[in-house]
């Protein structure tokens, strides 16, 4: 099979990463921070230095370790959610929109969702013209899963505390495959998980916190500490993770980042392969390209005239053994913007281990099927 889905999740895996994730689940599989004995602690020297090793990263101060990035961001926009205004923008997964429009739905909030402009770039002065004065969070999408749409972090950065706004960035397509730094960005939380540019495994999501900002318990459960309160702690990192931790998972995760400083290249020959793809999609007669500006290459969002784009990932699939990821990609509000609500989009997406015949076989492929 060839793999081009790999926004959603990476097939591949370093070797130092399965190995990592195995050992840990045979060996290291005691609770963390739930008893004195060795196998507890062993588990928790693991957590900590997961959490060290994500800190060095992305330089935040605290990492809150969960299930997923969705698990993440609804813990920072639920955990810092109060009566008032939220600025997001049209690229957001659901994991930001959902949460949002449900705290709409409660009477809680409003949000202004932002788009691009005629070039499909979000414009910092777009965002700051959104800011109300009682606007409390801004909640960005570094990279859009959709068309690989990059946002001014940093720019947005400097409106975020110029006005005294929380700011929340979701990292889910960026981390792994660019330099994320949260003191550059200026961000207070950083939501991702390593399962996707860190090629790390599933099962575990990074909330990094960068100073002291606000957050309130969004779960509630057994945290090891304060156990003769009912109720929640609330210092961080703990209190905001509730029952067993995922040892494996941070295990693997501290591989990961190992493996990916040490083989920073690989960044350019996907850089090179993505805009290779986009390039020679652009050239086929019928097909229609999503995103020109300032995107990250490994993504390329297209339609074919006239093909629904769940029929495209068919014949892909079935007739040529290849992967990709067609439909509205948890993204509707992007999709309304690009006039695919209807259609859907195909979406190749690209990683480390994929080659340039890969790619020539995927566009002669879509070359075939448009005609």
């Amino acid at each position: 099979m060839i793999y081009f889905d790999n926004a959603a999740t990476t097939l591949f895996k370093p070797e130092c990463v399965i190995k990592a994730n195995d050992y840990a689940t045979r060996k290291l599989s005691a609770n963390s921070g739930r008893g004195s004995h060795s196998a507890s602690v062993k588990a928790a020297a693991v957590i900590y230095e997961a959490r060290k090793a994500v800190r060095d990263y992305v330089g935040c101060d605290e990492v809150i370790f969960g299930f997923n990035c969705t698990d993440m961001l609804n813990t920072v926009i639920f955990g810092t959610a109060r009566r008032g205004h939220v600025v997001t923008t049209v690229y957001e997964h659901n994991s930001i929109l959902r949460p949002l429009q449900e705290l709409k739905n409660r009477g809680l909030i409003t949000f202004t969702a932002v788009e691009p402009d005629r070039h499909g770039v979000i414009d910092p002065r777009d965002i700051e013209r959104a800011v109300r004065s009682d606007t409390y969070l801004l909640a960005i999408n570094h990279v859009s899963n959709v068309t690989g749409a990059v946002a001014p972090v940093a720019q947005i950065g400097a409106i975020a505390r110029r006005y005294g706004i929380l700011y929340l960035v979701d990292g889910a397509q960026s981390v792994g495959y660019m330099d994320v730094n949260m003191r550059e960005i200026g961000c207070d939380y950083l939501c991702f998980s390593p399962h996707k540019g860190l090629h790390g495994t599933q099962g575990i999501g990074c909330l990094c916190v960068k100073g002291n900002p606000p957050l309130n318990a969004f779960k509630f459960g057994g945290t090891g500490t304060a156990s003769n309160s009912l109720e929640q702690p609330t210092d961080i990192p703990e209190g905001f993770e509730c029952g067993t931790l995922p040892v494996a998972g941070a295990f693997a995760l501290i591989a990961a980042i190992n493996y990916r400083k040490k083989n920073a290249h690989e960044v350019r020959n996907l850089a090179y392969l993505g805009e290779l793809m986009r390039s020679e999609l652009s050239k086929i007669t019928g097909v229609r390209l999503y995103g020109k500006y300032n995107v990250m290459p490994n993504i390329a969002c297209f339609n074919i005239d006239g093909m629904d784009a769940a029929v495209v990932g068919d014949i892909l699939n079935e007739q040529y053994d290849t992967a990709v990821r067609c439909g509205l990609h948890c993204a509707p509000l992007c999709h309304r913007y690009l006039g695919t609500l209807d259609t859907g989009a195909v979406r190749a997406s690209l990683s480390y281990h994929n080659t340039e015949r890969e790619v020539e076989f995927f566009v002669k492929a879509i070359a075939e099927i448009a005609k």
